[in-house]
């Protein structure tokens, strides 16, 4: 479970990099709270079981 996680969040922490790096800064800032949310599904999915 937190493998996914950390992969999750270091893909979207780079692609937001990328992201920043143009300026594109509102995408930047969706994409790290949608990973944030999914991320957490996954923490809670995880306790579950």
């Amino acid at each position: 479970m937190y493998k996914e996680m950390y992969y999750h969040l270091f893909n979207a922490i780079t692609d937001a990099m990328k992201l920043m790096s143009q300026e594109r800064f509102s995408e930047a800032f969706h994409l790290l709270e949608n990973a944030q949310r999914a991320t957490e599904e996954i923490y809670l999915d995880g306790e579950e079981t």
